[in-house]
């Protein structure tokens, strides 16, 4: 007979705690009541409460389902299956960053959103403060209660300073996870170290301000970007610059809150290397709400008018997190586009639902213009397989006229604008049918709006100035009677 030796014998007691752990989630899914709960419910009983999470994502405390859950304990966050994720995360930032430029980002600038934390337990979070060379510390019950620096012996790089640009809703209903970020990234300006291994000390000392985080005065949450490219109220990329600075500057972190601070914005905006956000589900994307192009394009446009170096834009992936991903901002832009937007099985959905469908395709078009104007990474293609899919097409043309031209009108308008301005560079003949078409199909829309005055101007938002706000409510009033 064979004698084996068991490697690792050493792991044993590991081995065991993980047979453990993987009983007791069997207990806890056999235990699982919804059918029971559900029956509670109609009944007007009382449902016990839970957590509600991913349990790919490490969530194993979701268990027994049935309960009456509740979105997530944010003195969890990040969790520690997290902070690995968020650390990967930023390995990959910085590997990818090296073999573009052969040295090191100084300031890494994310859009820090809500969903980071409520879908997936602030990966985001987690990869910033492994960026700055930080890590949370838990307690037993699973709550964060501090951080840690992390030696720069073990680091093995540089600490990548970072600014964050919050959304008010993250703000708003997490402030504990903000104070500690912020928390961490004073403390690591403090440590006395070369500044050369750390880019927060060295950009602290620069400008005399740690405040790294930033967001929309208190009480108030757009960028102001996706309303200025709505609006078409730009002339220049500059303009981009002062709207997200005067909109977005101010400061939020412990013992702060709201706080002006333009011209720390400003210096921050200076020494950015990177801008990134990242994708979490494919049940939400980049071109899934105005906010991503007003925050992130806004706060890359801004970047790019006053960094003194090439700012690049990157986009995380977390879908599948054993496998996480950094690609350009427009390689992520294509693959939406490839995937929903110019996807036939998408687009045939989307006309399942007839006005709210067309509205729904040309507001996620209008949002491929808004990436456009404010970071230039949309390929010339898109927008050309854009007009010959919705405009040029007959048979979506013809949905769109039945169902909803107002939406057909915007997206051939915007794509008239993007050619303007010179973000597409198109050619001669897709733009004379797309123009022709455009005047034929304005010429029948206000046809069809029978004895009101004035030419038909559509449009998301109108602009109106001082001079012209008595006559615009004389039109109200005659629209309303």
């Amino acid at each position: 007979f064979k004698v084996y030796q068991l490697k690792n014998i050493d792991k044993l007691d590991e081995i065991e705690d993980f047979k453990e752990k993987i009983i007791d989630i069997k207990n806890r899914i056999e235990e699982s009541k919804e059918i029971d709960s559900l029956l509670k419910a109609m009944n007007g009983e009382y449902i016990s409460a839970g957590p509600s999470g991913v349990i790919t994502r490490g969530r194993d405390d979701i268990l027994p389902t049935g309960r009456n859950f509740y979105t997530l304990d944010p003195y969890r966050i990040p969790t520690k299956v997290s902070y690995e994720v968020g650390r990967r995360l930023g390995d990959k930032v910085i590997e990818k960053y090296l073999e573009e430029t052969g040295t090191y980002p100084e300031n890494f600038a994310i859009y820090w959103m809500c969903n980071d934390i409520l879908w997936s337990d602030g990966e985001g979070m987690a990869q910033l403060l492994y960026l700055i060379g930080t890590r949370p510390t838990w307690s037993k019950n699973g709550r964060v209660n501090g951080f840690e620096i992390i030696p720069l012996e073990e680091l093995n790089r540089p600490r990548i300073d970072v600014t964050v640009r919050i959304s008010g809703i993250l703000r708003d209903n997490f402030s504990n996870c903000v104070d500690l970020l912020d928390g961490a990234i004073e403390a690591v300006s403090r440590l006395d170290e070369p500044i050369d291994k750390n880019y927060i000390r060295k950009h602290t000392l620069e400008n005399n301000s740690s405040s790294r985080i930033f967001g929309t005065r208190p009480g108030t949450y757009l960028s102001g970007i996706n309303m200025m490219v709505y609006s078409s109220a730009w002339k220049e990329k500059n303009d981009f610059l002062d709207v997200f600075t005067y909109y977005n500057g101010y400061s939020y972190g412990k013992n702060k809150y709201g706080q002006e601070a333009y011209s720390e914005l400003n210096d921050s905006l200076k020494t950015i290397d990177i801008t990134y956000n990242k994708a979490i589900s494919d049940e939400h994307d980049l071109l899934g709400c105005c906010a991503y192009f007003g925050a992130h394009g806004g706060l890359t446009a801004a970047a790019k008018q006053v960094s003194t170096k090439e700012v690049k834009t990157y986009y995380g992936d977390t879908r599948e997190v054993s496998s996480v991903e950094v690609r350009t901002l427009s390689e992520e832009i294509r693959r939406v586009v490839r995937g929903k937007l110019l996807n036939p099985k998408w687009i045939e959905g989307q006309k399942r639902h007839g006005y709210k469908g067309a509205s729904d395709i040309s507001k996620r078009i209008g949002r491929v213009y808004g990436w456009d104007a404010t970071t230039d990474e949309v390929d010339d293609w898109i927008f050309d397989e854009i007009t010959n899919t919705f405009v040029l097409d007959d048979e979506n043309r013809k949905f769109f006229e039945e169902n909803n031209p107002w939406a057909l009108e915007e997206i051939s308008r915007r794509l008239i604008e993007a050619y303007e301005r010179n973000l597409w560079e198109a050619d001669e003949d897709i733009i004379e049918e797309l123009k022709d078409y455009y005047i034929e199909m304005e010429g029948w829309i206000e046809e069809g709006m029978g004895d009101i005055e004035g030419d038909f101007q559509g449009g998301s938002i109108d602009i109106i100035d001082l001079n012209e706000i008595e006559s615009f409510r004389e039109k109200l009033y005659k629209i309303k009677s």
